[in-house]
């Protein structure tokens, strides 16, 4: 061999060693980098723990009575469902469209890589090269900025969690797991939040082409949102189930059908705070379980989030009884009262506000009313907190601008001056409705308002109004249970004064006429609300006896000691007026109101359940003689027309209630099985029917009652029926309460007018 070729063959030798040196180097390298990635070297990594579990917020969901979700706290709404929980169709779609190998790979698909590698070289894109399994690792990473470098180590961390995906769990998981996390756009994170969004439907429910624009909007969810650009979403779903076609899962026929097929969003809602069932429900359910995640800790030592962890809460709320209640609210005051409040105020000077004085004294009142109200605008406190001078916002109250607001026919678009609305917003009637069984204290419906868009305050447990002659019964139940006295028991229908602390004396007036200086009974005062009765009640027992009555019977509102209280002063809420009247249904047990039955961890883990709190607040005798004195008021009192007008002939305790000046309309409504309260009325007290015909609580509030029991007793999977009867004490009482027989017995004459049989 020449010299030359030695050299040629010694330079080709130090090539070879050269390049493997180098090769041996790179991979040593490529170990080291996989080493130190896998070690945390180059940053945390997601660890087993995180894998099956990941740190992100899920939703807490408000499941009704009957297993339905009415809505969900939340800082993004997302909530995880298993595998069995989503639909076979959306499953085919995403791997078609997204990893077609996706059963095959073991997280890194080497054909899709070199795919991208081709691409890179040739500028031919031939798609992606990320993995079903690479995707659901990058969203196990936090989001956030990253530099060249800094992307380049999480592709290859992605990379490794991938693997490690794909080594403890089964594919099953981890498609599930990747749909759990991914944002399919308007706040719908995850499949369960973006199939209720998009379609109002359960992920298992979601069809072939709701299936293929959720596999299809899940790329880039802005681009191909539905919502926003119907166009492209249409295309990218074809495309999709185009891909389906291409790889088997569905035939050339249904292809081409379903293409034709419009994306079907009708159902869209964005979900959030605004929207939902039992809207008011859920706002004070949120504040009672903040409350509750401050006082109960997770493993870790923190407290739960209410808007991160997933919990599940179990509600006393039957969805259904929820609808009519809500749907009875609606129907009556869309279609008859608030017609009839407008029409009454028609052409009135300073409608709908009912003040008396000079025009000036009138005015400054109005005006006093229309400022207070300007000052709790969100509009006035971004203003004041700009700096703007009073003078400055009373001109930007007082220029028209296009605004949304409520009427009974859905939102109007309007141009008016921000006072000209808040005047608009005054003149409607707001109604609050609470139900619960009898026995149990489950709260079945509660209807909080009209629309919570629009009017937030809640007047179920918020809310404290004047309760008018709804009061009375306490009182009678006083002179039932300490006096013992009998429906059936006789007074003179005359004025009654009870004196003061201050020498001078109370004497109330009466609304009517009926039967003035004869005898009556307890039943027909009560039936008629009669006030004269009222005053002796309350002298023989007392303000301070009255009051802790209504203690007993779970009224925790401050009740001034005066004798006035017996016809209905005090301010006390729905939510205690409807369980303390639910009382006499239960045999003179009161049941606290029950919201919650228990609350699950996101894995299902019971934390707490909840019993109702009972009490002993009369006797059972006492009771019933409450519920027929009630009854009274239907047979031929307040609320006689539930039988004329109604139709109902069954057993109904009620009791109606109407405040000075008709501003607070009540109905206390008891079946055997439902105790249900209802109010009506105004925002401010100032705004009330002028009349006691249109606004007593016979016609304001008891409608309500009725058309929310109508559509009650008209769904048998309720077991509500007409044909329930109150049970009678277990303790044998001789009490008569058929008044007729009660006069003959005791050799009195009967009322003329007293035509009541019990």
């Amino acid at each position: 061999m020449t010299n030359k070729n030695q050299k040629k063959s010694k330079k080709f030798f130090n090539y070879i060693t050269k390049f493997w040196l180098l090769y041996l180097l790179g991979l040593i390298l490529v170990v080291l980098f996989f080493y130190g990635i896998i070690n945390q070297y180059f940053g945390p990594m997601p660890s087993f723990k995180q894998l099956e579990n990941p740190e992100s917020a899920q939703a807490s969901e408000v499941i009704s009575a009957d297993g339905k979700i009415l809505g969900s706290y939340y800082i993004e709404n997302r909530s995880n469902v298993n595998y069995q929980q989503i639909s076979p169709y959306l499953i085919n779609a995403l791997i078609a469209t997204e990893d077609v190998r996706f059963e095959k790979h073991s997280g890194i698909d080497d054909r899709a890589l070199l795919r991208v590698v081709y691409g890179l070289v040739t500028g031919k894109n031939k798609g992606g090269g990320s993995t079903i399994t690479q995707q659901l690792a990058k969203n196990l990473f936090p989001r956030g900025r990253l530099n060249k470098i800094q992307l380049v180590v999480r592709k290859f961390k992605e990379w490794v969690t991938a693997v490690k995906l794909e080594r403890y769990y089964s594919k099953e998981e981890i498609i599930t797991m990747y749909l759990n996390t991914v944002f399919f756009g308007h706040n719908a994170y995850g499949i369960k939040s973006a199939a209720k969004t998009f379609f109002n439907k359960e992920p298992d429910s979601l069809n072939l082409q709701e299936s293929a624009l959720m596999a299809g909007v899940v790329n880039r969810p802005t681009h191909y949102s539905p919502i926003l650009h119907p166009k492209w979403a249409m295309k990218r779903r074809n495309l999709v189930l185009a891909q389906m076609y291409k790889y088997g899962y569905i035939s050339r026929h249904v292809m081409d059908s379903v293409q034709k097929l419009p994306l079907g969003v009708e159902r869209y809602g964005l979900q959030n705070h605004n929207t939902g069932e039992a809207r008011y429900f859920r706002e004070f359910l949120r504040e009672k379980m903040n409350r509750w995640c401050k006082t109960h800790l997770k493993t870790n030592g923190k407290p739960y989030n209410l808007y991160k962890d997933g919990l599940k809460i179990y509600t006393t709320i039957d969805s259904r009884m929820q609808k009519y209640a809500e749907q009875a609210v609606k129907e009556y005051l869309s279609k008859v009262l608030q017609p009839e409040f407008f029409e009454h105020w028609k052409g009135k000077p300073n409608a709908p506000f009912d003040f008396h004085g000079t025009p000036e004294q009138i005015k400054q009142q109005v005006d006093a009313i229309l400022t207070q109200a300007m000052k709790r605008t969100e509009r006035y406190r971004k203003l004041r907190k700009e700096g703007a001078p009073m003078d400055s916002i009373i001109k930007s109250f007082n220029t028209p601008v296009k605004m949304k607001v409520f009427s009974w026919h859905g939102d109007i678009d309007t141009v008016m001056t921000p006072m000209d609305s808040i005047r608009y917003f005054k003149s409607f009637l707001l109604a609050g409705l609470m139900s619960m069984e009898t026995t149990t204290g489950f709260v079945r419906a509660y209807v909080g308002g009209i629309d919570f868009k629009y009017f937030k305050y809640d007047h179920v447990t918020q809310a404290k109004r004047q309760v008018g002659s709804t009061f009375k019964p306490f009182l009678y139940t006083l002179a039932m249970q300490e006096g013992e006295y009998s429906p059936c028991f006789k007074l003179p229908n005359i004025p009654y004064s009870v004196p003061l602390p201050d020498g001078k004396y109370w004497t109330p007036e009466n609304s009517d006429s009926k039967l003035v200086g004869k005898e009556v009974t307890l039943k027909w005062a009560l039936a008629n609300s009669n006030n004269w009765i009222s005053a002796w009640l309350i002298r023989r027992f007392s303000p301070q006896s009255v009051i802790q009555m209504a203690r007993n019977m779970g009224v925790t509102s401050y009740i001034p000691a005066v004798p006035a209280i017996a016809l209905g002063t005090p301010d006390i809420s729905l939510a205690e007026m409807t369980g303390a009247m639910n009382t006499f249904a239960d045999k003179g047990v009161f049941i606290k109101p029950v919201y919650v039955t228990k609350i699950e961890d996101k894995n299902g883990n019971v934390l707490q359940r909840f019993v109702p709190e009972k009490k002993e607040a009369m006797s059972e005798i006492t009771a019933y003689k409450m519920i027929k004195l009630l009854e009274g008021v239907v047979e031929s009192g307040t609320g006689i027309r539930l039988r004329y007008r109604y139709g109902f002939r069954n057993p109904i305790a009620g009791k109606t209630g109407t405040t000075q000046n008709q501003s607070d309309g009540w109905f206390m409504g008891i079946v055997p099985k439902l105790t249900t309260g209802v109010w009506v009325g105004a925002e401010d007290r100032s705004v009330h029917f002028r009349s006691i015909k249109l606004g007593q609580g016979a016609n304001m509030a008891l409608p309500i009652w009725a058309i929310y029991m109508k559509k009650i007793y008209a769904d048998p999977a309720f077991g509500i029926r007409k044909s329930d009867h109150f049970a009678k004490p277990l303790k044998n009482i001789d009490i008569e309460f058929n008044c007729a027989k009660y006069d003959k017995l005791h050799k009195k004459n009967v009322p003329e007018t007293e035509t009541d049989h019990f």
